[in-house]
């Protein structure tokens, strides 16, 4: 049993006081990243320095997710963050190119907008409790009842599942905000779905989807549920959630942090009253 809950200590945890445990009133403000965490990447341009810098990047990246094309009489550079798995390497060989960031990669609506250039898209710096308010607001308003979700492990790792969990700790508390997660599908709003999608999993996830009541949201979580991931397109594995199911909103990351995901669910959330038109 919860005990009294005691003054918070530190700012960056959830204190526990003997049985005690304070949920942080905003993650992102109480919870600052690591520096070295990894939560996406970014691509700038330098004048001056060689194509060599972006093709050795372009090489060593293992999901191809740095490509280098030609447009016109010009090389054109592109990072795809929906293959990106965060390893690093490219900011080893072009440290001065690309560097790997604390703040979250953007979820987005189509998955072309996760193919960015060196124009790049601004990170999102909005707060978890603000996103969650939001969010409430919008379920309440479009629903008139709590967000059911649920998850479904189309063969991840389980990494995008502990972020997925961490929804509900003490520190993000995430049904707070009216949204909870459900044993069946038949009682879901929402389809969270990890993993690049494999073919084991496939008659399952397809299943799943068709048992859901329209409107069918489905969210793809994670570098793997985005694209395939590191894993890709193979004997195994088809290449991402959406080439089994529709998918309305993708988040990438590998794994995503739970700011990314509710990020990703206020996008969902949007979808509900489009679909239903």
């Amino acid at each position: 049993m919860i005990g009294k809950i005691g003054k918070r200590a530190n700012s960056g945890s959830a204190d526990i006081v003997g049985n005690s445990i304070e949920t942080v009133g905003d993650p992102i403000k109480d919870i600052h990243a690591f520096p070295n965490y990894r939560g996406r990447v970014s691509l700038a341009e330098k004048a001056g320095l060689p194509l060599e810098n972006y093709e050795a990047a372009e090489e060593i990246c293992a999901s191809g997710a740095i490509k280098i094309q030609a447009c016109g009489d010009k090389e054109k550079i592109t990072l795809d963050m929906g293959k990106c798995f965060l390893c690093g390497r490219c900011q080893e060989v072009a440290p001065d190119l690309l560097r790997v960031e604390s703040a979250f990669a953007i979820p987005v609506r189509k998955r072309e907008e996760l193919i960015e250039s060196l124009d790049g898209i601004a990170p999102a710096e909005e707060s978890f409790e603000k996103m969650g308010k939001e969010l409430k607001e919008k379920v309440g308003k479009i629903l008139g009842r709590s967000l059911a979700v649920r998850e479904v492990d189309a063969g991840s790792c389980n990494g995008c599942e502990v972020e997925i969990t961490a929804l509900n700790n003490p520190v993000y508390d995430i049904e707070r905000f009216g949204i909870h997660f459900v044993a069946s599908p038949r009682h879901a709003d929402v389809l969270l779905v990890t993993g690049p999608a494999s073919r084991n999993m496939e008659v399952a996830l397809k299943r799943t989807y068709e048992a859901t009541p329209d409107p069918k949201i489905v969210v793809a979580v994670g570098a793997c549920g985005c694209s395939g991931g590191i894993f890709g397109d193979t004997y195994a594995t088809t290449g991402g959630i959406d080439k089994m199911v529709p998918v309305d909103v993708y988040i990438p990351g590998c794994p995503p942090r739970p700011e990314a995901i509710l990020y990703g669910l206020l996008l969902a959330v949007d979808r509900i009253p489009e679909k239903h038109g």
